[in-house]
């Protein structure tokens, strides 16, 4: 099981609280370990209840562009007081909505916005005015570069804290998602340049593909390089690296077909996995929402080892159907329970029932780890998900 080790494998921070307080452990302020998504901290004690077998090392930065370090207090729009980084500067509108910003530099436009209503934060599209005769891939390559030493310490002195646990530690590298539409508009950066827009850029998979084969070829040559160094300070230590969290599905079909990700993503994703599986043990994940049935075997064929969220509930996700296709070739890491419906408006015995029926389905001749689809959604009913362990613990045999 794994709930926590990964920004698309967590636990909202709401969750977190309640699920603390259902366990009866220590009553303090969650720490926001991911402040885009507003995801908790999953300390020692929860995992250890909840039977989570995973543990996460991440890159040094949040997904704004800042380091977890040096907490304050801060009330979220919902209402639960909570632990973020000293550079989570935010400005809360007369409407409510809150307001955050790069690197926590509050002198240039911000980046994120909670609404007043909301429980995470959407991403401010900075996008400058594209000059259609002046594109330089130079602009969507600036998160890209050669890992600083700052970043490599980071790394190693995370390992070092994980020394002697049972988990397995799955690292995130980052720099190797090769257009994750989360990551286009940087919202960590202060002044992105390029094209950041998320509608312009979907567009540009198709209307400018000599640019985009540009942007992802000298990312990929970074990634590579990066790589290198990365090895010698991971080695064996880790056991899983997530590499990638760009989503090719929508709830009924693709954002494009087979084919263009077979022309435009699949040699850069093969040299990444190629490298690994030459040079580490390491086991290589691949997340993407959506309805990707028809996408496994592209999947399969760059050297991906896991998929995740196995979302069963898009068109084509069948479980069964997928497992008895797919299983002996990919890692089902996810696909425990539907998180649209199932989790935030079923009832414990629906929730049961999925859970149980899932594991019997996606653990059958085993490469499978039990997860939600996706993040644990704030406003999930604490009695859904300790009904969600306590089925993983039933089929366990663990009650």
């Amino acid at each position: 099981m794994d709930f926590g080790s990964t920004a698309v494998t967590g636990i909202h921070a709401s969750c977190v609280e309640q699920l603390r307080e259902h366990y009866d452990l220590e009553n303090r302020p969650v720490k926001i370990c991911e402040p885009y998504q507003m995801l908790g901290e999953v300390e020692e004690d929860l995992a250890e209840v909840m039977g989570i077998d995973t543990v996460g090392v991440v890159p040094r930065n949040t997904l704004f562009g800042f380091p977890n370090e040096n907490y304050k207090e801060f009330r979220t729009p919902w209402g639960q007081e909570v632990l973020v980084s000293e550079h989570f500067n935010t400005e809360q509108k007369p409407n409510g909505d809150v307001y955050i910003y790069p690197e926590g530099d509050m002198t240039v436009p911000a980046s994120g916005q909670m609404p007043s209503n909301g429980f995470f934060f959407d991403t401010i599209v900075r996008q400058p005015e594209i000059d259609e005769d002046n594109l330089d891939p130079e602009d969507n390559l600036e998160e890209f570069g050669l890992i600083s030493e700052k970043d490599l310490k980071h790394y190693r002195d995370e390992l070092d804290h994980l020394e002697g646990t049972d988990r397995a530690i799955v690292a995130t590298l980052g720099g190797m998602a090769f257009g994750d539409i989360a990551l286009v508009p940087a919202p960590f950066l202060k002044h992105p340049k390029g094209i950041r827009d998320i509608a312009e850029w979907y567009i540009s998979t198709a209307a400018r593909q000599d640019y985009i084969h540009d942007v992802f070829s000298r990312q990929c040559d970074h990634a590579l390089q990066n790589l290198e160094k990365l090895k010698e300070v991971l080695g064996d230590r880790i056991d899983v690296v997530f590499l990638c969290g760009t989503d090719f599905g929508t709830q009924a079909s693709t954002f494009c077909s087979p084919q263009t990700f077979i022309d435009l993503w699949a040699p850069y994703y093969r040299q990444v996995n190629d490298w690994i599986h030459r040079n580490t043990s390491w086991k290589t994940f691949k997340h993407s929402c959506g309805a990707v049935e028809t996408f496994m075997e592209n999947f399969i064929n760059v050297g991906f080892d896991i998929i995740n969220p196995v979302q069963c509930s898009a068109a084509g996700m069948e479980p069964r159907h997928l497992k008895e296709k797919y299983g002996d070739r990919l890692v089902f890491w996810g696909g425990g329970i539907d998180t649209q419906k199932t989790m935030p408006f079923g009832t414990p015995e629906e929730v049961r029932r999925q859970v149980l029926e899932r594991c019997e389905i996606f653990s059958k001749d085993g490469g499978y780890v039990f997860d939600s689809i996706h993040n644990l959604q704030a406003l999930s009913p604490v009695e859904n998900m300790v009904a969600m362990l306590d089925a993983v613990k039933e089929f366990n045999g663990d009650n």
